[in-house]
């Protein structure tokens, strides 16, 4: 019975194996992955000039999904260790704690990148932000200050108004020339709205991308996890039964 038992205990070993160093490989993966997400999310709430129009148009709540992928990133960092180590060590109370925090950081990553999205898409909760702030431009705009802002926005982007050059004539004001194309002399036809949003979009897409990856792989290292806890529990109970 001995010879008949090495052989699926010897098996069983190689697959622990191929698991455990399949976890690790992916907990490393996941590190670079959580590291790239966290630069990323730092470097955009860092940005000066980026901040400062958030500011500006009172739009800030935009960063409470960078807020929230710049804490679970960082969390997620140092998890990474916590499964190499637990997947080397074979212990299956580590990870066991390790697929809590790997359903966690799903979780998280999931609603921190919902959240971003919605304060940085086109039919999101940015825009009526975005339109308030600029018709209230529009209609002061005669002031030195309104006009600054306007002109800023307006000549960096090419846009005009928030809806678009109408926002001037509803709203009784002289259409600026920063409304108007340098070269055919004619107005801009998108609103500012819509423009910035576009603009904020294509800033979050790749942080957005970074972290459905991240997502991906928390689910990934889950599972393989749970089958290397099996595994190690399989290869338990076969070495005590061998015992008796």
């Amino acid at each position: 019975m001995g010879i008949g038992y090495g052989v699926p205990e010897e098996q069983l070993e190689k697959q622990i194996g191929c698991v455990k160093y399949t976890v690790f490989c992916f907990n490393i993966v996941a590190w670079m992955i959580s590291t790239a997400l966290f630069a990323l999310t730092v470097w955009l709430r860092a940005e000066p000039g980026f901040n400062d129009w958030l500011r500006i148009l009172e739009a800030q709540s935009f960063y409470i999904g960078v807020y929230v992928l710049i804490g679970i990133s960082i969390i997620m960092m140092a998890v990474s260790f916590l499964g190499c180590l637990s997947a080397l060590m074979e212990n299956t109370l580590a990870l066991f704690v390790f697929i809590f925090t790997q359903i966690f950081g799903f979780i998280a990553t999931v609603a921190g990148s919902a959240i971003l999205l919605q304060y940085s898409t086109i039919n999101s909760s940015l825009q009526p932000l975005l339109d308030i702030s600029l018709r209230r431009f529009v209609s002061t705009s005669e002031y030195t200050y309104s006009n600054y802002v306007l002109t800023m926005i307006q000549e960096n982007i090419g846009c005009c108004g928030a809806s678009g050059p109408w926002d001037y004539l509803d709203l009784r004001q002289p259409l600026p020339s920063s409304c108007r194309d340098t070269v055919s002399g004619n107005a801009f036809f998108s609103g500012c709205v819509d423009e910035l949003t576009w603009f904020f979009e294509a800033k979050t897409s790749w942080i957005v991308g970074l972290a459905m990856t991240m997502a991906m792989l928390n689910v990934i290292c889950g599972v393989m996890s749970f089958v290397l806890v099996q595994a190690v529990k399989k290869e338990e109970e076969q070495a005590s039964n061998y015992r008796r």
